[in-house]
């Protein structure tokens, strides 16, 4: 299926998440300069997953539909 820019699904999703590891690696970068060592700690967490998710170590949620839901947080 393609989208208005002419890409399928898939590839939005895998530079969505690229898009997402560029962005935490910056993250990193910036709570380790404040000193904030945990938020540096859970900002590596989300890059090991997002990484995963984009090599294919780890499948996506919305391929299996199984496991919790994440519960909605206001960000």
């Amino acid at each position: 299926m393609t989208n208005s820019r002419g890409r399928t699904g898939r590839n939005d999703s895998d530079e969505t998440i690229a898009y997402i590891c560029q962005m935490l690696a910056e993250l990193r970068v910036v709570a380790d300069r404040q000193g904030a060592e945990m938020l540096c700690y859970l900002i590596e967490m989300a890059y090991v997953e997002a990484n995963d998710l984009q090599s294919g170590r780890r499948r996506r949620s919305i391929d299996h539909r199984q496991g919790d839901k994440s519960p909605d947080m206001p960000v």
